[in-house]
C-alpha cells in the first residue's frame, strides 16, 4: 500500500491555471498506473489524467489539450498541471495509486473555479 497526500488546490478565475502535486509515502518507481479524479457536487468521480510506470498517457476528453500529467519517480510525485481553467473544472481532485490490484487515495484537494 501507499499513503498519498495532494497539494496545491485552491481558487482561481477562469482561464487560470493551476499545479497539482501528489507526494507518495514510498517510491512509485513500480508502480504501474498512477492518475488523477475529480468529484464534482452531486456527480460521480471520474478519471481526469492516468500514467504509467513508463509514461504512457490519457486524458479524459474535457481535459485535453489543457491537462498535463506527470511523474517524478525520484520524488515519489505525481503532478497534474491544469490551464485554461473552466468554471466547470471545479471539483475534488483525487490522486490515484493502483498496487497489487487494488486501489490508493489521497483526501483530496479542492479546486474552485471562478467566471
Amino acid at each position: 500500500q501507499v499513503q498519498l497526500v495532494e497539494s496545491g488546490g485552491g481558487l482561481v478565475q477562469a482561464g487560470g491555471s493551476l499545479r497539482l502535486s501528489c507526494a507518495a509515502s514510498r517510491s512509485i518507481f513500480n508502480i504501474y498506473d498512477m492518475g488523477w479524479y475529480r468529484q464534482a457536487p452531486g456527480k460521480q468521480r471520474e478519471l481526469v489524467a492516468g500514467i504509467t510506470r513508463g509514461g504512457r498517457t490519457n486524458y479524459a476528453d474535457s481535459v485535453k489539450g489543457r491537462f498535463t500529467i506527470s511523474r517524478d519517480n525520484l520524488k515519489n510525485t505525481v503532478y497534474l498541471q491544469m490551464n485554461s481553467l473552466k468554471p466547470e473544472d471545479t471539483a475534488v481532485y483525487y490522486c490515484n495509486a493502483e498496487v497489487d490490484g487494488s486501489p490508493n487515495w489521497g483526501q483530496g484537494t479542492q479546486v474552485t473555479v471562478s467566471s
